[in-house]
């Protein structure tokens, strides 16, 4: 049985000056707007608009909800793309080697060698879910008795190159199995020009980081089209990049040297393809110019306008009236002081852009020192915080490798005034975390040309 116990407990006076809190008073009423809404108020809207009883609405509702799902089930299979990555493999994709990825057709691989760069991401989920149903492992090693997984290997990794941005740009960049062969354009005539310009450029502006990208047009294009056409193509922005030929480093090896080596190799072969890639636009676009019949069509009606003007007068009078020889001797002296002068404003203009160049050249090699001179500094203060390991432990060779390699590679993304930029702050943060957090905030602001490219300070 419960007992109740009394503890000797003796409260303390309350303090000087308190007094006991009065209730404040409530505030006056107010009016608000009150606005149905909610899937409650939906339903009932719905039932009063479309005279629907509950049970009807609720058997419309359902019908609704399965047809949705049984869409979602369907989506890239039997009713979406009917063919799209059934089609039987020849035997010279189906005997590729998975090794030898970057020789592989990875459109081929999943069926879409028809479409190739024009391929959108819901063709290739389509593509790879089929031909995965078709060629997994275990269904012919069931079928056959088979156990060679080849083909399956570079179905995955065509996958994975091509739902992968950065990786189907190099890719496409360098797919040798787009025709890119331009014909005799000197044979054709101008209605076969034309049609063959049209296809051609418009292969070609697939690489234009600016869209949508300006069509040739047509035989009758007038001249502010043409003109257009011709001032972006003459002043192309690509994005092609040539990494896809890049040389792997040999496995195993854990010579910086030669990582160093090869990287800079792989930079300059990258340079070179992309200064000739950009050299056989421009020679392509200088050539179509010179033969292009709305050019001479378009000079043609011009100088027939200026020859119109002149036999027209100033009003309108016909001005068949001969020069006397002192107005055209005036003439003439007044035509060679046009074409001297002209002649000399060419010249300074030439010294004045030889000038700049020049300017520009030196201010490009001393940021390019300064930018060595930096990264040596931003180097010094990685080395003396232990590579940003715990006080104590030593860094393996493997991370010391990592930090450097991704420092070089920060430094190649960032402009000079970046470098010199990030210099300062990791030298006013000081040694260790602080100055880490510097690096791993620059390594963030590149952006998508850094994305996924950082372990180490990401």
């Amino acid at each position: 049985m419960a007992s109740v116990v009394t503890l000797p407990l003796t409260l303390s006076a309350s303090p000087s000056g308190w007094t006991k809190p009065t209730a404040a008073k409530p505030s006056s009423p107010s009016q608000l707007p009150l606005y149905p809404a909610g899937p409650s108020f939906i339903s009932a809207a719905r039932r009063q608009i479309l005279q629907r009883s509950f049970e009807e609405d609720d058997k419309h509702v359902l019908a609704a909800r399965e047809k949705e799902a049984a869409a979602k089930e369907d989506k890239g299979d039997g009713l979406s793309y009917p063919g799209l990555g059934e089609e039987d493999e020849p035997s010279h994709v189906l005997n590729q080697d998975p090794k030898e990825w970057k020789k592989q057709d990875h459109y081929a691989v999943l069926g879409l060698g028809h479409l190739r760069y024009k391929a959108h991401d819901e063709h290739i989920r389509v593509a790879h879910r089929r031909k995965v149903l078709r060629h997994h492992p275990d269904k012919k090693a069931a079928q056959h008795g088979a156990n060679d997984d080849s083909f399956f290997k570079c179905i995955q990794k065509a996958h994975e190159t091509l739902t992968h941005p950065e990786k189907r740009k190099q890719f496409d960049s360098v797919d040798w199995n787009i025709e890119d062969e331009v014909p005799d354009l000197k044979s054709l005539s101008p209605e076969e020009f034309v049609a063959t310009c049209n296809k051609i450029f418009a292969r070609e502006g697939r690489f234009s980081k600016v869209q949508p990208v300006p069509e040739f047009g047509s035989l009758d294009a007038p001249k502010k089209e043409v003109e257009g056409f011709y001032d972006f193509f003459y002043n192309f922005d690509s994005w092609r990049s040539f990494e896809w030929h890049d040389k792997e480093v040999n496995e195993g090896s854990d010579n910086r040297d030669d990582k160093r080596f090869t990287e800079k190799k792989n930079k300059s072969e990258r340079t070179r393809r992309k200064k000739e890639d950009n050299t056989r636009l421009r020679v392509l676009v200088d050539d179509v110019l010179a033969l292009d019949p709305r050019i001479k069509r378009i000079k043609a009606e011009e100088k027939a306008a200026r020859d119109a003007k002149k036999k027209g007068g100033v009003n309108g009078t016909a001005q068949n009236k001969p020069l006397s020889a002192a107005e055209k001797k005036a003439a003439e002296e007044k035509k060679k002081k046009e074409e001297a002068e002209k002649k000399e404003a060419e010249r300074k203009a030439l010294e004045a852009s030889k000038g700049d160049r020049e300017a520009a050249k030196k201010a490009k090699e001393a940021a390019r020192k300064n930018s060595k001179k930096w990264k040596k500094a931003i180097q010094t203060v990685i080395t003396s915080s232990n590579y940003f390991q715990a006080e104590g432990t030593s860094p393996s060779p493997a991370v010391i490798e990592k930090q450097l390699s991704e420092l070089d590679l920060l430094v190649e993304l960032l402009e000079p005034e970046d470098i010199k930029d990030l210099k300062e702050k990791i030298e006013k943060a000081g040694n260790g975390q602080p100055a880490k957090s510097v690096l791993v905030e620059k390594a963030k602001a590149t952006g998508e040309k850094g994305q996924g490219k950082f372990t180490e300070f990401a």
